[in-house]
C-alpha cells in the first residue's frame, strides 16, 4: 500500500487538480464494479512481513537502508522506521499447498536479510513491538529519510497543531507527550492479504470484521513497550494513537481516528466504501499521474491504476483494510489485515493466515448477512478485548457469551478447516497449519510467553537487561524454527553476553519517589522514615528538579530549629551530582567516587528521570 513517488499536497490549485482526480478514481470504480470490469476469481493471497533489526546489544539498529541496498531484491522496501524492514511476498492463487510455498519463500528471503544484516553487524527478528525500543529511538534521526515519511510526518503534525499523546494503561501505564509519528515505527505486523469477489463486497468484509476479535485472541505478539506491560496486543492502542490527526478540546469530538476498526457495517459496494473514507478523513499527500484520467481510461478499455484513491487509502488505517490493485493488467479488490503481529515465528504466522484464510471462505450460510444478525458494536466490543486481554477475552457471538477457547476450538477451528477445503487447500497444510492454532490455544499465545518470560528474567535483573535477555532468548528460539507453543522459557540466569559498554539506563531506577520543595519536612522525614531511604529528590511546581533531601540534612539542621516548622526548601542541598541516561557506568561510578556521594540523580534537561545508586553498580 505504501505510494512511494508523492510530494506535498498544496492548498490552492494543487489541492483541487488532486480532489478532482480522486473524485474521478471514484467514478472509474463505480463503472468498472457495473461492467464487471474487476476480476472474480482465481481468488489469490498474498502477504507482507515487517521485520525488525537489532544490534549486539540486541537494540534497535539504524542501519536499514544500508541492509537494503546489500540485500538489492524487489521483494524487500523500507519502513518508516531505520530499525525496520518489510518483505512483500509473491502473490499466490489459493490453492494445494499455497500456504507451505509462502512459508518456504518468507523464510528464504528472512535468511537472505540475515545474511545482509550480519554484513553490519546486525541480526533480523519478528516481534510485534521490539522489546528494547527506548525514548531515544523515537528521535527523528532514526526515521528513515524517504521524502513519504517525512511528508506524512509533517502534514500529521500540521494538522494537530500540538504534541501527539500516547496513553495506554494495562497493568502498566504509559503516558507520553511527543512530536513526531515516529511511534508508528514500533509497530511490526504480518499484513495479509486476500482476494475478494466485488460482488460480494458487503458480505464478506462485514465477515472480517465479525471475525476480527476472535483472530486476534490468538494471534496476539506485542505486550510490551519500553519495559511496560500493557495490552495482550499493544500495537492496537500503539499505531491508533501514534498517527492521530485528532487532538483533545472542550468540545464534543466525534471524528474518527485514521487508524480504527470502524463505526458500523458496511452498506454498499467497494465504491461506497471509499466515498465514506474520503468523507471522514481528509487527503494528506499528493502524487505523479499520467495525463489521461481514470474514467477515459476505462473508455478506452483500459485498466486504471487509480493513482489518487491508492494514495489517500494508503494513509487511513483501518485494521481490516479494502485495496484496489491491477496484476497482469486485470484489477481486483483485496482485504488486508493488518492486526495480526509479527512473530512469534514463520510458521506461526502462516498458522494466523490461514486460520484468518480459512474463516472468511468458511463463512456458514446462516450468517451469510452478518450485519442483520449481530450488533456491530459487539463486533466491536470483541475486537478491543481481545487487543487487550487477549485469550482471556469472551466474546458475543450469535447472541451468547462464550470464552475465546470455546469460541476457536468448537466453532471456529472447524469453519476454518471447511473453508480451505471448500478452496481446495491440501489437507496436509491444513492440517499442519491449523494444528498449530490448536496447541496454541491450549498452551500459550506469544503475548503470554513474553509476559511470563520476562516476570521470571526481572527476578534476577534489572529491567533493561531483563528486557535484552528476553530479545536475546526470542531471537534464539525464532532461529530454531520453534512454534511459541513449545517455547521454554529463559531460565533467568543467562549470562549478559554482549551487553558490555553499558549506561546509566540500564542500570537506574525509573520509579522514585520525590517531594515538592514546599512539603512539610517532618512529613517528608517521616516517608524517608517509613519506606527505609535515605535520599529524596525535591521538585518545584513545573516538576523541575531543584534539590535533594538527606537523612544528614535534618541532622545537621542546628540546634532550636523546630522540624514541624520547616519547609523541604529550607533544610535541601542545592548541590546536585546529576548524569544523563547515556552516561557511561564507568563514569558514573567514578562520579560518584569523587564527590563521595552513594547515589545520582538522573536527569533529562531539568527533569528527573531515574536514580542510579551505588548498590545499582554491583
Amino acid at each position: 500500500m505504501g505510494v512511494a513517488n508523492v510530494k506535498e499536497l498544496e492548498k490552492g490549485q494543487d489541492q483541487l487538480s488532486y480532489l478532482h482526480r480522486l473524485l474521478d478514481d471514484i467514478k472509474a470504480l463505480e463503472v468498472m464494479l457495473e461492467q464487471k470490469m474487476i476480476e472474480k476469481s482465481p481468488i489469490r493471497i498474498g502477504a507482507e512481513q515487517e521485520f525488525c533489526l537489532v544490534g549486539d546489544h540486541w537494540e534497535p539498529s539504524d542501519k536499514a537502508l544500508e541492509i537494503l541496498k546489500t540485500i538489492d531484491d524487489h521483494h524487500f522496501t523500507s519502513e518508516l522506521a531505520l530499525f525496520n524492514l518489510e518483505i512483500n511476498l509473491d502473490p499466490l492463487e489459493l490453492k494445494s499447498d499455497c500456504f507451505s510455498k509462502m512459508a518456504e519463500q518468507l523464510k528464504t528471503l528472512l535468511k537472505k536479510a540475515d545474511k545482509a544484516a550480519a554484513q553490519y553487524g546486525d541480526k533480523t527478528l519478528l516481534t510485534g513491538i521490539l522489546p528494547t525500543l527506548t525514548r531515544k529511538h523515537m528521535d527523528l534521526r532514526y526515521m528513515t529519510p524517504i521524502n513519504r515519511y517525512l511528508l506524512l510526518n509533517k502534514k500529521v503534525q500540521e494538522i494537530r497543531k500540538e504534541a501527539i499523546e500516547l496513553h495506554i494503561k494495562g497493568v502498566d501505564e504509559i503516558n507520553i507527550h511527543h512530536d513526531s509519528i515516529m511511534y508508528e515505527g514500533c509497530n511490526t505486523s504480518f499484513q495479509a492479504h486476500l482476494q475478494i469477489d466485488p460482488d460480494d463486497f458487503k458480505n464478506s468484509y462485514n465477515w472480517a470484521q465479525a471475525i476480527a476479535g476472535p483472530v486476534l485472541a490468538i494471534c496476539t505478539n506485542s505486550p510490551l513497550l519500553m519495559g511496560k506491560e500493557l495490552w495482550e496486543e499493544s500495537r492496537i492502542a500503539l499505531f491508533t494513537q501514534s498517527v492521530d490527526t485528532r487532538t483533545s478540546t472542550f468540545l464534543l469530538n466525534e471524528r474518527e481516528s485514521r487508524v480504527g476498526f470502524g463505526n458500523a457495517w458496511c452498506t454498499g459496494t467497494a465504491a461506497d466504501f471509499y466515498k465514506e473514507s474520503i468523507v471522514r478523513f481528509r487527503s494528506l499527500l499528493n502524487t505523479v499521474t499520467d495525463q489521461n484520467t481514470s474514467t477515459s481510461q476505462v473508455e478506452e478499455g483500459k485498466v486504471p491504476p487509480l493513482k489518487a484513491l491508492n494514495l489517500h487509502n494508503s494513509t487511513v488505517y483501518k485494521w481490516n483494510r479494502l485495496c484496489y490493485g491491477v496484476a497482469d493488467g486485470k484489477a481486483h479488490l483485496r482485504i488486508e489485515n493488518r492486526y495480526m503481529p509479527s512473530g512469534p515465528s514463520v510458521d506461526d504466522e502462516i498458522a494466523n493466515m490461514m486460520l484468518w484464510v480459512g474463516l472468511m471462505n468458511g463463512r456458514p450460510k446462516h450468517l451469510e448477512s452478518i450485519d442483520e444478525k449481530m450488533d456491530f458494536r459487539d463486533a466491536k466490543s470483541n475486537f478491543f478485548n481481545a487487543a487487550r486481554y487477549g485469550m482471556a477475552s469472551q466474546f458475543y457471538w450469535e447472541g451468547k457469551r462464550i470464552s475465546s477457547k470455546d469460541l476457536l476450538s468448537d466453532v471456529l477451528l472447524p469453519m476454518a478447516f471447511r473453508g480451505l477445503y471448500r478452496m481446495k487447500v491440501s489437507p496436509m497444510d491444513a492440517e499442519k497449519y491449523l494444528t498449530i492454532i490448536e496447541k496454541r490455544i491450549r498452551t500459550v499465545s506469544g503475548s503470554r510467553w513474553m509476559v511470563e518470560a520476562y516476570r521470571k528474567l526481572q527476578k534476577k535483573h534489572h529491567i533493561p537487561d531483563a528486557i535484552r535477555l528476553l530479545t536475546a532468548t526470542m531471537y534464539e528460539r525464532q532461529q530454531k524454527g520453534y512454534t511459541v507453543d513449545s517455547w521454554l522459557y529463559p531460565r533467568g540466569d543467562e549470562a549478559l553476553k554482549g551487553f558490555e559498554n553499558r549506561t546509566v539506563s540500564d542500570q537506574m531506577k525509573t520509579k522514585v519517589l520525590t517531594a515538592q520543595d514546599a512539603d512539610s519536612a517532618e512529613l517528608v522525614l517521616r516517608i524517608m522514615e517509613w519506606n527505609n531511604i535515605h535520599h529524596v529528590p525535591i521538585l518545584d511546581d513545573n516538576e523541575d528538579l531543584v534539590g535533594i533531601l538527606s537523612s544528614t540534612d535534618f541532622e545537621t539542621a542546628g540546634e532550636g530549629i523546630r522540624i514541624e516548622e520547616q519547609r523541604v526548601a529550607d533544610l535541601m542541598s542545592k548541590q546536585l551530582v546529576t548524569v544523563t541516561e547515556s552516561t557511561p557506568l564507568g563514569e558514573a561510578r567514578d562520579l560518584m567516587e569523587s564527590n563521595q556521594v552513594h547515589s545520582l540523580l538522573v536527569v533529562h534537561g531539568k527533569k528527573l528521570v531515574g536514580i542510579l545508586s551505588s548498590k545499582d553498580l554491583t
